[in-house]
């Protein structure tokens, strides 16, 4: 039988304001088996993003069970939860989040060099990525020097650095124009599977989403299986 590596059951989150409670996800169900690459999409507001922060250990549910892995993020103290972004997660936003001080070999060992590896070691890891993700000539670029594509890239190199098992992806390509979402999104599955990691990723592209493994919308605060 396949591992299953993310577990979600009847989860809920709902944020109260004055006499008003806004239930954002509701009863939502969801197994990911390892190795699978499944896209989400969803009109803005419907909750993609809340629930890929909450699998991220970004925001806490109002509800229900999130297993990733053997954590169950519920269970989870500061100093668990710490460890499970820095060794089990891959975390790829819409914008870079790069250091601009530093280069961009620098920006993909520091989490490497964070978690207790050498400069040296890190440093020679993170070459290989930037190989990968086609900035050979790159490293010693700032992210100021960099196009919007090439600090993606960055981004992309860096969710792999410490080996994660999960790597979520929220609108990675949502900054970007037309031709180099496309460049991103091929390169994102193309990673991905040469590295054999299981990919979450939330998107409005629905070129992006196609993809996937498998599809989801979110409806209603549900998940519902898309067929294209």
């Amino acid at each position: 039988m396949s591992e299953i590596i993310v577990s979600v059951k009847n989860l809920e989150k709902t944020y109260k304001t004055e006499g008003e409670t806004l239930t954002i996800l509701k009863d939502l169900t969801l197994e990911i088996e390892k190795g699978r690459k499944v896209t989400i999409v969803g009109e803005s507001g419907s909750g993609k993003s809340t629930f890929l922060n909450i699998i991220g250990g970004l925001d806490n549910a109002s509800g229900g069970i999130v297993r990733c892995g053997p954590y169950e993020l519920s269970c989870l103290d500061e100093k668990k939860l710490s460890e499970y972004r820095t060794h089990f997660l891959g975390l790829i936003f819409q914008f870079h989040y790069l250091l601009k001080d530093f280069t961009a070999l620098e920006n993909v060992f520091l989490p490497s060099l964070m978690a207790g590896s050498s400069k040296k070691e890190a440093a020679e890891k993170a070459k290989e990525l930037l190989h990968d993700v086609g900035l050979d000539n790159r490293f010693d670029h700032l992210p100021g020097q960099l196009s919007g594509g090439e600090r993606q890239r960055v981004a992309v190199a860096r969710s792999l650095m410490n080996d994660p098992q999960l790597i979520l992806a929220d609108e990675p390509t949502g900054n970007l124009d037309p031709a180099n979402a496309s460049m991103i999104g091929e390169l994102l599955f193309s990673v991905v599977d040469k590295y054999k990691k299981t990919l979450l990723l939330v998107t409005h592209d629905m070129n992006l989403a196609k993809k996937g493994d498998l599809c989801y919308s979110i409806k209603n605060g549900r998940l519902e299986c898309r067929e294209f």
